[in-house]
């Protein structure tokens, strides 16, 4: 591990090593955090939730959980498996300070969202403006492509319904920003529905107004889910 830069610990790849580091694939999602500055916009954005002399940043506490998911996680207490490794993932919240975070952020509603959206589009800015030439915007216009998938719920969850494909689940609208034919979707917005929610139900002018980027037109249908 060499020198803490940004939310986490800057590291070195080695082959050649007989010690066995586990996640080390997360040093590939931890790189693109601190290459798109997204650990310092969260952090930023996120500085009204941090509470005086608090050990861990919000902004942390979240992309870590995001970390988590990314690598299989499918709960809260799943970051376990990135407080295993600090030397890759740094100094990460025990459950009971991420669950409180998680708490918090879910009652201060559209405000948090407000801020977790705009460290992204930070993020995104920053990185669209690296790829120059090859950015999505380059030509002047962005494609946003919306689609419905369906997400299996194993058990009984808020909005869980059963769905067009005799499943249970939800059915969320995705956008994704079109990279054209030689790359894929990035994804800009999601809007949570219930499993029962129609495959061809979304508007077909203007997002709905909860919708999370509401700058952005419908250039493509729906699809039915998968």
């Amino acid at each position: 591990m060499k020198q803490r830069i940004g939310s986490y610990p800057r590291v070195r790849v080695e082959g050649g090593g007989r010690a066995v580091v586990s996640q080390a694939g997360g040093v590939l999602l931890v790189e693109t955090v601190r290459k798109a500055g997204l650990d310092t916009a969260i952090s930023a954005a996120l500085a009204p939730w941090r509470k005086a002399r608090a050990v861990h940043d919000p902004g942390k506490i979240l992309l870590d959980v995001a970390l988590a998911v990314a690598l299989g996680g499918d709960c809260l207490a799943d970051v376990a498996m990135l407080r295993a490794e600090p030397t890759v993932f740094g100094s990460v919240a025990f459950d009971p300070t991420v669950s409180r975070l998680i708490d918090t952020l879910a009652a201060s509603g559209e405000k948090a969202l407000r801020a977790i959206r705009s460290a992204r589009a930070e993020a995104r800015q920053h990185v669209w403006r690296l790829a120059d030439r090859e950015a999505p915007d380059a030509g002047g216009m962005v494609t946003v492509d919306l689609d419905g998938v369906l997400v299996i719920a194993h058990s009984d969850k808020e909005d869980a319904a059963p769905t067009w494909k005799r499943t249970y689940g939800h059915h969320p609208l995705m956008g994704f920003v079109d990279h054209g034919p030689g790359g894929t979707g990035e994804p800009v917005a999601a809007l949570l529905r219930p499993g029962n929610a129609g495959s061809n139900t979304a508007p077909t002018t203007s997002p709905p107004p909860n919708w999370p980027c509401p700058n952005c037109r419908r250039s493509t249908g729906a699809g039915a889910g998968s």
